[in-house]
């Protein structure tokens, strides 16, 4: 398994490692028992994530910082949250419901456009319902070395607490969503997340890689992950098997490219599917150094961005991309399209806008 970096990117799982390994003492608090602490620096810290709601913008980020703007970015308030832990990853299906998730196997819901949040998972709750699910397989099928496999490792999680993050989630629907994770964590909801199943024995991982994104693209929903992993949902069969690129980097996003399907990671490797991830195509994005966001204009436009703060659009179906350039350029862990030429960006410095133009 390809060792986790610590770089932008991975801030994620790096302090998942730093929380667990944090020095006992009398005074220490547990951050899923901490409600984020609010501070007028919210916007300026770092973000990893960033969508837009209707009129709103909305970026989560580190020690459970929530921000939401109203007016186009020029100015943010922070949304009181219930848990301080770190959040990866954010998803509106409408104006009103939304989820993010983060550290600690944190999943929140909000109601109200952002306004308010709860918790409807952590990582206490989530290892005792994969432990559970995976006994209830063993005992329905006592000779499968499947089962057992996948006991053990739910034994070993149960073992090492709730240090697992949730590094992405989506939603079909107001009902029905997925949250992938680190180490092959995936959980699915039906009810809005009033209840969460474990597929951790419904993915083609045996190597149990992390899991980094998962969305929907030219009819299907896809997940990327560590080592080159990409899964395509089995909806027949309730399952999620692999259709991965001969490529063995991280692959740490999944968007729709006018019926064709388009994952990107390390080092600017982006790959191009027509036919369901049977075959593959690398693409020249014209950007060096890892790709860890992409966002789609209502005319179909792909705009791909990297760790540095590059961008390349593409208006055929990523089959080709032009680069682009940041009026305010900034270091990115996310992008999303604003319209009329605006991104809402995300990253160390926090979250801002700016504008996209095409390079000269």
């Amino acid at each position: 398994m390809d060792k986790v970096r610590i770089t932008l990117l991975s801030w994620t799982m790096a302090m998942a490692v730093m929380q667990t390994t944090a020095v006992q003492s009398a005074n220490f608090t547990d951050v899923l028992d901490t409600p984020a602490l609010m501070s007028p620096l919210a916007a300026k810290s770092l973000m990893q994530a960033v969508t837009v709601s209707g009129n709103r913008i909305i970026a989560v980020g580190q020690r459970g910082h929530i921000v939401i703007s109203n007016d186009g970015g020029a100015t943010w308030k922070q949304s009181p949250v219930p848990v301080s832990s770190d959040l990866t990853a954010v998803y509106f299906v409408d104006d009103k419901q939304g989820w993010a998730v983060g550290h600690d196997g944190v999943i929140l819901h909000t109601g109200d456009g952002g306004d308010k949040w709860e918790v409807q998972l952590n990582g206490l709750a989530a290892n005792d319902l994969l432990l559970a699910a995976m006994e209830k397989r063993v005992a329905a099928e006592p000779a499968s070395e499947e089962a057992k496999k996948f006991l053990a490792e739910a034994q070993r999680y149960k073992e090492q607490g709730a240090d697992k993050p949730f590094l992405d989630v989506w939603f079909a629907d107001a009902l029905n969503g997925y949250a992938v994770g680190a180490y092959n964590l995936i959980f699915k909801t039906a009810d809005g997340g009033k209840s969460w199943q474990p597929w951790f024995d419904r993915t083609e991982n045996p190597k149990f890689f992390n899991l980094y994104a998962i969305r929907p693209a030219a009819g299907s929903v896809y997940i990327t992950g560590e080592g080159g992993l990409v899964l395509k949902l089995d909806q027949a069969n309730q399952r999620f098997k692999a259709v991965s690129p001969q490529y063995n980097g991280s692959l740490f996003g999944v968007t729709e490219a006018k019926g064709a399907v388009l994952v990107y990671g390390l080092r600017g490797n982006v790959f191009r599917s027509e036919d369901g991830g049977a075959h593959w195509t690398k693409v020249d994005a014209s950007l060096p150094a890892t790709v860890v966001s992409a966002t789609r204009t209502p005319q179909g436009t792909i705009i791909l961005a990297d760790v540095g703060g590059r961008l390349a659009a593409s208006t055929d179906g990523a089959q080709t991309f032009t680069r682009m350039t940041l009026k305010n350029p900034m270091p990115l862990t996310a992008i999303a399209d604003l319209g009329e030429g605006r991104l809402a960006l995300t990253g160390p410095r926090g979250v801002a806008v700016s504008e996209a133009l095409i390079a000269r």
